[in-house]
């Protein structure tokens, strides 16, 4: 492994987040598009969500295999591979001729996109010493706010100007000047200790974890209830799966996904508050468009761009609370953050047929502050009380996580919508719904904040 000083980490910086701009990006770029992609290949709604399903399933599964390749490959071989597919992906989508090649494209795509998250924040924690890392994160966590912020905007102005194939052509040229940047300056910084590779583990994995990201996911989606089969099912099995994939990763002697690391409190307790904000701010993205749309009479780019000042918002406070970390640690940022996200949560659950244009848009605003203050402080305070040669393990586990908590938000609380919508009632039943699901929302941030009081340890300058 290369000493850190050697290292020259602006460039290698430059290239992780240029990395990680257009994987998240892409993920946000499809939604407004679905319709004219329809039109032009003659496919109906059901089928069209499968290229935003598929890319979710895809990289919830390369996820967990994550910190099995890093300990497997060298750091320059992983990312320009997973570079690769990612760039060939998109390449595929933009010229595809047929839905089929279509969703070849978003697989490459999804496949590469997995792979580059947890490297990405495995290679950060290992180049900047501990007292360093919150601010490294706010800059990674400023990219992770603006990319979903200006995609949807951004996707809707160039379907409406151009064909959808611009979406691609758009994050293609980024992705290869990613790519031979990489090839250039990229160096390794992962070490590898050649893991055998269990077949067993990976088919368990792929089940498991794929089995209940689609559970979810069909569960948020409205044509859908809990207890249809196209729920239960893949949920009943992910869970089976996943019940034999960890009792295996504990008889192995290298795992594929190390589920030990739990065993440190602070790491197992930060990914809990993680996963709760990630949930209240998920579901938020998710719930407020369709409430502004269906109930409330805006159109499509009115809710995008409602959400846009929280987004921006976000995205500029990440550093600062990556500063405010690495001075202060990760409690206090939390407690407020989380205090923050709960009343701006109970907000959202009074809203009535008169409620303003600007009201949505300085509450989600409020809202998103104090996500910032929780979501990266969090998650760096507790991969910083791992050892070095575990990381790739915490940081493929805190993805997982996420992934899994976002899924989750999104079919709880568009399910709380429709059950507690009264049709009846016009407009203002619909909108009871979307209280219901806020107040949801607020009591699982309320467990986010009295479980940020637990915090401790967490000042890398007493820690270092």
């Amino acid at each position: 492994m290369n000493n850190e000083g050697e290292i020259k980490r602006t460039p290698l910086m430059i290239v992780l987040m240029s990395g990680a701009f257009v994987a998240i990006l892409n993920q946000t770029l499809l939604g407004t598009a679905l319709p004219h992609i329809m039109e032009d290949l003659q496919i109906d709604a059901a089928t069209a969500q499968w290229l935003q399903s598929i890319f979710m399933l895809v990289n919830g599964i390369m996820i967990p295999v994550t910190a099995f390749l890093i300990e497997r490959f060298t750091t320059r071989a992983l990312f320009l591979t997973a570079m690769g597919s990612f760039a060939l992906g998109t390449l595929v989508a933009a010229i595809a001729p047929s839905f089929s090649v279509l969703m070849i494209g978003r697989v490459l795509q999804a496949a590469g996109a997995g792979i580059l998250m947890p490297l990405m924040q495995t290679i950060m924690f290992l180049i900047y010493p501990v007292e360093k890392r919150g601010t490294a994160m706010g800059l990674f966590g400023m990219i992770i706010a603006f990319a979903p912020a200006i995609g949807p905007t951004l996707s809707g102005w160039l379907v409406e100007t151009f064909p959808w194939r611009s979406l691609f052509y758009v994050v293609l040229p980024i992705a290869v000047i990613d790519l031979f940047i990489a090839n250039k300056m990229l160096v390794n910084v992962t070490k590898q200790t050649y893991p055998k590779l269990d077949m067993l583990s990976i088919i368990l994995s792929t089940l498991g974890f794929g089995g209940i990201l689609y559970g979810f996911s069909m569960a948020g989606d409205v044509n859908h209830e809990w207890l249809s089969t196209m729920v239960l099912i893949p949920l009943i099995v992910g869970a089976i799966a996943l019940f034999f994939f960890i009792r295996r990763q504990f008889k192995l002697e290298k795992p594929i996904l190390e589920f030990r690391i739990f065993k440190y409190n602070m790491f197992t307790l930060t990914t809990v508050i993680g996963m709760v904000s990630f949930l209240a701010m998920i579901g938020g993205a998710i719930i407020i468009p369709l409430m502004m749309q269906d109930s409330l009479g805006f159109n499509a780019l009115h809710s995008g761009l409602a959400l846009l000042p929280g987004a921006v918002l976000m995205g500029i406070m990440n550093p600062v609370t990556g500063r405010l970390f690495d001075k202060f640690g990760a409690k206090w940022l939390a407690v407020i953050g989380l205090a923050i996200l709960s009343v701006t949560t109970f907000l959202f659950a009074i809203l009535t047929t008169d409620t303003s244009y600007w009201y949505i848009v300085i509450v989600n605003a409020i809202r998103m502050l104090g996500i910032a203050m929780v979501m990266m402080p969090v998650t760096t305070a507790g991969l910083n009380t791992l050892p070095n040669e575990v990381i790739q393990h915490g940081t493929a586990m805190n993805n997982t996580m996420r992934q899994m908590s976002g899924a989750l938000g999104t079919a709880l609380l568009v399910s709380v919508m429709i059950s507690h919508a009264i049709p009846e009632d016009g407009l203002s039943g619909m909108i009871h719904g979307v209280n219901m699901s806020f107040l949801v929302a607020g009591f699982i941030s309320v467990v986010g904040f009295i479980l940020a009081f637990f915090i401790k340890n967490s000042n890398p300058r007493k820690t270092a």
